[in-house]
C-alpha cells in the first residue's frame, strides 16, 4: 500500500492537482466563456471534494484529503502549474499515471485513474457548448471535448505488463 511518504513532495503535489488538471484539459480543448470555464472547474473540484464511501483505496483518500485541506486553506493545488499547450496537459496526466503506477498497488492506481477520468467527464458535462459567454448552448459535450476525453483515457491507460 502506497502512502504520501512514498512520493517526493513534487510528485505528491502533482497527484493532488491532477484532478483539476484533468478538468483543465476539457476547458482548454474547447474554450468557452467565463461561465463555462467556472462550471467546468467547479465540476472537477466537486468530484474530488464529494463524500465517497469506504470502498476507495487509501491512497486516493489521502489525495482527496490533501486536496480538501488545500481548498479549506484557500490554496490552489494548481498554483504554479502553467501549461503552454493541451499536449502539455495530456503529458502531465501521463506522467502522474506513471508515478502512481510505479509506486502504488494496481488497485490504488486504478482508483486514482478513475478519479481523474471522472473529474474530466464531469467537467465536460458541466456546461452546454455552442452558446455565447456560457449562455444558450445546446450541445452537452463538444467534439473537441470528446476528443480530449479520449486522449485522457489513452494517457491514463494502465501500463503494459
Amino acid at each position: 500500500m502506497a502512502t504520501k511518504d512514498d512520493f517526493s513532495p513534487e510528485d505528491w503535489a502533482a497527484l493532488v492537482r491532477a484532478p483539476l488538471v484533468a478538468g483543465l484539459a476539457i476547458s482548454i480543448a474547447d474554450p468557452g466563456g467565463p461561465i463555462e470555464l467556472t462550471k467546468e472547474s467547479m465540476a472537477a473540484m466537486k468530484t474530488v471534494l464529494e463524500p465517497v464511501g469506504g470502498d476507495q483505496p487509501a491512497l486516493v483518500a489521502a489525495i482527496r484529503a490533501d486536496f480538501a485541506a488545500e481548498a479549506a486553506d484557500h490554496h490552489s493545488p494548481v498554483k504554479g502549474y502553467k501549461p503552454k499547450s493541451p499536449q502539455e496537459i495530456v503529458d502531465e496526466l501521463k506522467r502522474v499515471n506513471g508515478i502512481v503506477s510505479a509506486k502504488a498497488t494496481p488497485e490504488e492506481a486504478e482508483g486514482f485513474r478513475a478519479l481523474l477520468k471522472t473529474a474530466a467527464q464531469r467537467a465536460a458535462e458541466a456546461a452546454k457548448e455552442g452558446g455565447f459567454l456560457g449562455f444558450g448552448g445546446k450541445e452537452l459535450i463538444s467534439a473537441n471535448e470528446q476528443k480530449m476525453l479520449d486522449e485522457i483515457d489513452a494517457a491514463l491507460a494502465p501500463p503494459a505488463a
